[in-house]
């Protein structure tokens, strides 16, 4: 029996082997062959060094092969290179098996169409589980596909090192975590070509973890390379999650930069070479990210939060970047895709060209205080949501509702929004002074938890 829960709104994702196995993931195989009409063409695979990766590639492999279409393995690769290897091959299709930063007992697929562009839940991943759950699978093809191996490291750190200009920039020290994930498979490749110095932390791929989770939005997992950063004397250092496609950087003094802050510096470096881009920026970023925008001349452009949504307004408005408080941030010029490496390199790059540290270059764009994602447990967030709205709405705020609620008074404002997938409200207070922000923060809290 298929538990059905495993196809989410972005990508396919559940524990090994219980909720996803070798049958599961030959089925998608063969559904997203049939879903998406790709017989008789190629398929590009890739996975991350999850335990369970090999023999769940292996059996999406035999699926896709069985019905009809040819498959290009690259083994080892970050999200970011298989999107790439897609575009660049001009492929119609692509697989990455891969949990991102869940905990090691997870895996599952991000699957992508031509151009790299993504499949979510309205646009197939749902049509392939309700071809799955349906059990009308098409038999095997009397044609079954080949499959060739590949290797996308060079190109891909040649596509990488496209972003931005080597020249005259001063040597810079980094020390980068890449977590026993993929980033410590791709980036070699790519400093080998570049005149900064770094120092690697946990670069052997290995599936089990041994030193910390794969995921750096939480503190407790960047703890050692705060340190590291400090005692080396560092410029800056990155995190990276289990697939590469999220960065986390934090400062020569080991403090952790938001997302939103990324966002504003990568705006920054690409409106210095294309003046007057659009910028793509979601609900829950600081005001210090329109504020750069507008300032430097871009057109900036506020989404809701999720890459589903984001992608198809990128290409819509021909954005040069997009980015997301979360740490996901797109590239036009990377099929619209995102990319913790790219994102990594133009931060570099920006502070290569000047003489001062990062916290120096990010004081005068950051003049506001943030409390950071908390999330709260509530039974009923409609009713929750309404509540808080009603309150504010007779006080005067500015309200929209682009995603989730967004109030704003003034010198203070919160977004506040359910998640997706658990009964959480998430709340984002972002304040002019830290008592303002302390004050709202756990008056808002003391609201939404009563």
């Amino acid at each position: 029996m298929v538990d059905e829960t495993i196809f989410k709104a972005y990508d396919i994702r559940g524990i090994y082997p219980d909720t996803l196995n070798e049958e599961i993931a030959r089925d998608i195989g063969r559904a997203f062959v049939h879903s998406l009409g790709l017989a008789g063409s190629r398929i590009v695979v890739g996975r991350d060094m999850r335990i369970s990766g090999e023999a769940l590639s292996r059996a999406f492999i035999r699926g896709v092969t069985e019905s009809g279409a040819d498959v290009l393995d690259l083994g080892l690769v970050s999200t970011d290179a298989l999107y790439f290897a897609v575009g660049h091959l001009e492929e119609p299709g692509g697989a990455m098996i891969t949990a991102s930063h869940n905990p090691k007992e997870y895996n599952g697929f991000k699957l992508c169409r031509e151009n790299a562009i993504a499949l979510s839940g309205e646009e197939g991943i749902f049509r392939i589980r309700d071809l799955i759950l349906s059990g009308k699978l098409p038999p095997p093809s009397d044609h079954p596909g080949s499959v060739e191996t590949g290797d996308i490291a060079e190109p891909y750190a040649e596509h990488c090192l496209t972003f931005i200009d080597t020249e005259g920039l001063r040597p810079l020290k980094i020390v980068v975590d890449a977590g026993n994930g993929m980033a410590g498979k791709m980036l070699p490749p790519i400093f080998e070509r570049l005149p900064f110095e770094y120092e690697p932390m946990y670069f052997e791929p290995d599936g089990t973890f041994p030193n910390h989770p794969p995921n750096p939005i939480e503190l407790e997992n960047i703890a050692e390379l705060r340190r590291r950063v400090v005692e080396v004397g560092a410029d800056f250092g990155a995190a990276f999650d289990g697939d590469a496609d999220r960065v986390f950087i934090v400062d020569e003094k080991g403090d952790p930069i938001s997302g939103d802050m990324i966002v504003a510096l990568v705006a920054k470096n690409i409106l210095e070479k294309e003046p007057g881009a659009t910028i793509l920026y979601n609900a829950v970023c600081s005001k210090a990210v329109p504020d750069l925008i507008e300032r430097e001349g871009g057109v900036g452009i506020r989404t809701r939060v999720g890459h589903s949504i984001i992608k198809p307004q990128m290409r819509e408005h021909n954005a040069a970047f997009g980015g997301e408080h979360s740490g996901h941030y797109y590239f036009r010029d990377n099929y619209f895709a995102d990319s913790g490496i790219v994102a990594m390199l133009t931060v570099a790059e920006l502070v290569a060209r000047q003489d001062g540290p990062i916290s120096e270059l990010l004081a005068p764009i950051d003049p506001y205080v943030r409390s950071g994602e908390i999330n709260s447990e509530v039974a009923d967030q409609q009713a929750k949501l309404k509540e808080i709205e009603e309150y504010f709405a007779a006080r005067g705020a500015k309200i929209d509702h682009l995603d989730g609620l967004t109030v704003d008074m003034g010198s203070w404002w919160f977004n506040l929004r359910p998640s997706n997938t658990e009964p959480l409200l998430r709340l984002n207070v972002e304040a002019e002074n830290r008592e303002t922000l302390e004050r709202e923060r756990d008056r808002l809290l003391e609201m939404i938890r009563s």
